[in-house]
């Protein structure tokens, strides 16, 4: 049984300063009893959703100090505060004994979630926001894709969803005629549309769920590994790949939205699957696997955070700079002076990070490694002999940014 936490108040007189954005690590975060906080990012990509003022009730911090990443806002006191402080090894305790409040956590970082995915799709990959439409059409679609690209195995599956789903759909005739073309292509088991088990093994390259698709239960990954990718600008994009022990598919069960990805079978794979009763009665009786989960999402909003501010960037040189920055924080590598490090993606995946088009990426990245002497290409993959070097030279680009930005 986790320990209740012990509730300690903390008092800031107006334009007090609580958190700074800045490179230390966070380590607490805090709701807000009594007053009114106004919160600002030094790069402020996109409006916050809700507004900038936040009041009794509302929480700040909490993303940074989950994440165990340095602070992404800065928070001010537009009036005295009282301000109910929150250590990030208290939360087990909060979990079990104040689950409305990790609740509302979980919530709001699901909202979030969705939000920033969006601005971030709509600014990088230089599209409006995804529309989640109601006619299934985003199936239908993806079956499409991964059909002209000879995916048989995915795109029977979206094509059967859509069937399923959305029967009366504008394109079910044409998902049924396309499933019988390639059924004989594919190597989906009637086992990858029951919902019924619990616990359930995936082959490789199957799809676990299908962007569009509704969602009612969330993913604990067992063993195996599974990649988390979008279909953007008619191209597949990787947005994650998950290990043993990770969580997802939580936004669809949370929200009742349908999926905003696709999860496919990276490696055989198997799956505990939970749904909303399962998860009301988790969040009472298993606070760490409710820590668990807060954290997976306050990494993932902490990674989009630094997404979003990378579109800023003006020069394509320095974004990729940033995005293997970034890489390297987010796997919380040492950054010491000769530490070497070998990424887990090539040139196609780090430009597809950093909005850079097939067009200019040849000249984009020639320019690159020239400026970055530590960096090599060894497998198809980054290789740095020297991380430190990854930050002074980011730090070089920043400069150089402002200081063209106060020209």
């Amino acid at each position: 049984m986790a320990e209740k936490p012990h509730i300690s108040l903390v008092h800031f007189k107006r334009d007090a300063y609580i958190i700074v954005e800045s490179p230390q690590i966070a380590e607490r975060f805090f709701i807000i009893r009594e007053g009114k906080v106004r919160i600002s990012k030094v790069t402020q990509v996109i409006q916050e959703e809700g507004g900038d003022i936040l009041v009794p009730g509302d929480f700040f911090g909490v993303i940074a100090a989950m994440s165990g990443h340095r602070h992404i806002e800065t928070a001010q006191a537009m009036t005295d505060v009282v301000l109910i402080s929150i250590q990030k090894s208290q939360f087990d305790g909060l979990a079990q004994y104040n689950t409305p409040v990790v609740m509302k956590i979980i919530l709001y970082f699901s909202r979030r979630m969705r939000y920033l995915d969006k601005a971030l799709a709509q600014r990088r990959m230089k599209q409006s926001a995804p529309v989640e439409e109601e006619d299934g059409s985003v199936l239908f679609n993806l079956g499409e894709f991964y059909n002209t690209h000879k995916g048989y195995t995915s795109a029977y599956y979206a094509y059967h969803q859509y069937s399923i789903y959305y029967p009366e759909g504008a394109y079910v005739e044409q998902a049924k005629e396309r499933m019988e073309t390639i059924k004989p292509y594919s190597k989906l088991s009637t086992f990858q549309f029951d919902k019924t088990e619990l616990t359930r093994t995936y082959a490789k390259d199957t799809l676990l769920f299908a962007e569009g698709e509704p969602g009612d239960e969330l993913f604990i990954l067992q063993s195996g590994s599974v990649k988390i990718t979008k279909i953007v600008n008619n191209e597949e994009v990787l947005l994650a790949v998950l290990k043993s022990g990770d969580i997802f598919g939580e936004m669809a069960l949370l929200e009742s939205k349908a999926r905003s990805a696709n999860a496919i079978a990276y490696e055989d794979c198997t799956v505990l699957t939970v749904n909303w009763e399962n998860f009301q009665n988790i969040a009472k009786t298993q606070p760490q696997m409710i820590t668990h989960l807060t954290q997976l999402l306050a990494e993932r909003l902490w990674v989009i955070y630094k997404q979003l501010a990378n579109t800023c960037i003006t020069n394509p040189v320095a974004r990729l700079c940033d995005a293997l920055l970034t890489t390297l924080e987010k796997n919380r590598v040492s950054m010491q002076w000769n530490t070497t490090y070998t990424f887990d993606f090539g040139p196609k995946e780090l430009a597809a990070m950093a909005g850079i088009s097939r067009s200019e990426i040849t000249v984009v990245l020639r320019k690159f490694m020239q400026e970055n002497a530590s960096l090599k290409i060894v497998d198809d993959k980054f290789y740095t002999s020297n991380t430190a070097d990854i930050v002074k030279q980011n730090t070089i680009y920043q400069n150089i940014q402002r200081r063209k930005a106060g020209a």
